[in-house]
């Protein structure tokens, strides 16, 4: 492997555990976007836990390794994202117990507050997490043997759409609804709003992986054009 072919794993691998903690520190922040038009529960504004757009790129970057470097390195990279994500919890909450200095510009309960993700949002999200990255991978590798390596756009919008949804799902449902009920760890959501998120949070998913799919062009096409660079020994640039 080449120098330029390391940059581009390290950059994926990188962009992708970068996006995943990202989301579990933004998941309690609960978004409003104002639509043009009007959706059941939702009505015209899109309501939205904050993850929903730092997630969204995990499925990009995951897509993109998943295409180049095949579907066991892909399950590995999401099962060490799994790992990390305890990693982050861990080091979050040492440092909320840590003593705070007197003059600190924020106070430990503010800290603890922003930072400090409730039990639901944890539960909700790494199940979510597992659940859904591991379907992807899985869904994108049989669409890819299904259409025999063409079609990298369905593939992608395929396995994203189907992975977003599981995830949406779980994670609302759990952290909003079934894990506060359950073990009492705060006052659960009504059922239009749990909707609401669920539609708003979809939505929202479903746009990016539109989106995003000339980038997954783009990022694939520059990987193999450098290849086939290098086994016809043309020149590659940096």
């Amino acid at each position: 492997m080449s120098d330029g072919d390391d940059i581009v794993v390290i950059s994926l691998a990188s962009l992708f555990i970068t996006a995943l903690v990202t989301a579990q520190l933004t998941a309690s922040k609960v978004l409003a976007f104002a639509i043009p038009f009007s959706l059941p529960f939702t009505g015209n504004t899109l309501t939205l836990p904050g993850a929903a757009l730092a997630y969204a790129l995990t499925f990009f970057a995951s897509d993109c390794y998943a295409e180049l470097y095949g579907r066991e390195r892909a399950t590995r990279l999401v099962n060490i994202g799994f790992v990390m994500n305890f990693i982050m919890l861990a080091l979050v909450w040492t440092t909320i117990q840590a003593p705070t200095f007197q003059f600190s510009p924020v106070d430990a309960g503010t800290f603890a507050q922003v930072l400090g993700a409730s039990t639901n949002i944890v539960i909700g999200s790494l199940a979510a997490y597992i659940v859904s990255q591991n379907w992807d991978v899985f869904a994108f590798h049989r669409i890819r043997e299904y259409t025999d390596g063409d079609h990298l756009w369905l593939r992608n919008i395929g396995s994203t759409a189907s992975s977003q949804i599981i995830d949406t799902v779980i994670f609302v449902t759990l952290a909003f609804l079934l894990v506060p009920q359950l073990l009492g760890t705060g006052a659960p959501l009504p059922l239009p709003q749990v909707a609401g998120l669920i539609i708003g949070q979809y939505v929202l998913k479903l746009l990016i992986a539109f989106a995003d799919t000339p980038f997954v062009y783009a990022v694939v096409g520059y990987v193999r054009s450098r290849e086939e660079g290098a086994e016809t020994g043309g020149f590659v640039f940096d």
